[in-house]
């Protein structure tokens, strides 16, 4: 008896909202799962060319952790279009200014560089405190 491969065909799929509570964890380790649930990857129906992933709402985003003298030694570059405007911030600035931006740029550097990764971001939600406007969806 062969084993077959079903695909699911369909271009409405079931999402649900994942609460996702930053305080205490790592910065890399956090930001692989929420792009695993970005991408669909923790559902039996996953496959590379669908857009299947969940909405995930991150809270607590003030009290996340990096490990090592990454504080210190990251450095987020932007370049302004105009010569010699090279601005660099480092991750303990980037922290006290925004500390969403840092979790932001993590889960987007994660996902798959293709035209998919900007609706996958749109499902990003990321708040610094405990408090959301999400919880009726989450059911809670």
């Amino acid at each position: 008896m062969k084993s077959k491969t079903t695909i699911l065909k369909g271009s409405n799929p079931v999402r649900s909202w994942i609460l996702v509570d930053l305080s205490g964890k790592t910065l890399g380790r956090v930001a692989t799962e929420i792009a695993a649930i970005l991408m669909g990857k923790n559902k039996a129906t996953f496959s590379y060319h669908r857009d299947d992933g969940d909405y995930v709402v991150a809270i607590n985003a003030k009290d996340i952790v990096v490990t090592g003298k990454k504080l210190k030694q990251k450095v987020y570059y932007h370049h302004t279009a105009y010569t010699g405007n090279l601005n660099e911030l480092s991750l303990k600035d980037l922290l006290k200014k925004d500390p969403r931006k840092v979790i932001e740029l993590a889960v987007y550097g994660m996902l798959p560089k293709n035209h998919l990764r900007a609706k996958r971001m749109r499902r990003l939600k990321i708040f610094i405190n405990a408090e959301h406007k999400y919880a009726e969806k989450l059911g809670k």
